[in-house]
């Protein structure tokens, strides 16, 4: 399929779409959305700007052809929308990465791309490093371990709040500890970033995961160490979240531009 930058479309069109949209239509670039996939119960309340074609099944998506199609919604969209987009032969980048932690999920992906000659990127989100992990990977990795500490305001409808009364946080607090593969289940919209570090590195189950509630950062803050044949590395990041969406880092969001930008680059740098 040609690759037209003015033929972009993107599932959902929450807070990390419009920010998206906006920061493309800002930098004048070549690059814009023209399209959306929405479910259909969606499209009275959806406030879209007229340039938007708005689309109520894959179908119509496909019809439409678009050349790129960002996934920004959810696991679901993932699981049901994206294995078809891929069969019809249409690159898609995904911004849910946790639903990746599914297995079989993972290797229908990988038949749907092969059939249809087309291909997935994973978008880094609010993460960097990934590359050291994934060079540092084929010479043997022993650890991985990923540490992401949020505002409670950030973990509100997770599990955490379940368990804790996050308002009422006075300290760092520790809401989870475990495997990349029980963080991405249990916490899919806030860990995104594990399930990232996870593919990149040594897998959903060796990848050690901890996530803090901290009530002094009005950051997002990200570590990834890791340690193997290569020697060792630590990085750190503390990311402004979303102005729209606390959960998210604002640098994930751009982190989807970058993915769109070199898919359209001639050369890749």
């Amino acid at each position: 399929m040609p690759k037209d930058p003015q033929k972009i479309a993107i599932i959902g069109f929450g807070a990390m779409a419009r920010s998206l949209q906006a920061s493309l239509t800002k930098t004048q670039s070549r690059l814009a959305i023209r399209a959306t996939l929405l479910p259909r119960e969606f499209h009275a309340s959806a406030e879209l700007p007229d340039s938007i074609h708005l689309c109520g099944t894959v179908e119509e998506l496909i019809e439409w052809a678009p050349s790129l199609v960002v996934e920004c919604a959810s696991h679901e969209a993932v699981r049901h929308a994206v294995p078809e987009l891929l069969r019809a032969g249409i690159d898609v980048v995904v911004v849910s990465v946790g639903s990746l932690s599914d297995g079989a999920l993972l290797a229908d992906l990988e038949k749907a791309a092969q059939s249809g000659k087309s291909r997935l990127t994973v978008a880094s989100g609010a993460i960097g490093g990934l590359d050291v992990l994934r060079s540092a990977k084929s010479a043997g990795l022993d650890t991985v371990i990923y540490t992401g500490s949020k505002p409670p305001a950030a973990w509100k409808g997770t599990p955490a709040d379940d368990e804790f009364l996050l308002s009422d946080l006075r300290e760092r607090t520790v809401i989870f500890e475990g495997t990349a593969l029980d963080a991405s289940t249990l916490y899919p919209k806030n860990a995104n970033v594990t399930a990232a570090v996870a593919l990149a590195g040594i897998g959903f189950e060796r990848t050690k995961v901890t996530l803090i509630a901290d009530p002094t950062s009005t950051s997002n803050t990200h570590q990834v160490e890791a340690g193997g044949a290569f020697g060792r590395f630590s990085i750190l990041l503390e990311n402004r979240p979303l102005p729209d969406n606390p959960k998210t880092s604002w640098l994930a969001a751009l982190s989807i531009e970058q993915c769109i930008t070199r898919h359209f680059q001639n050369i890749e740098l």
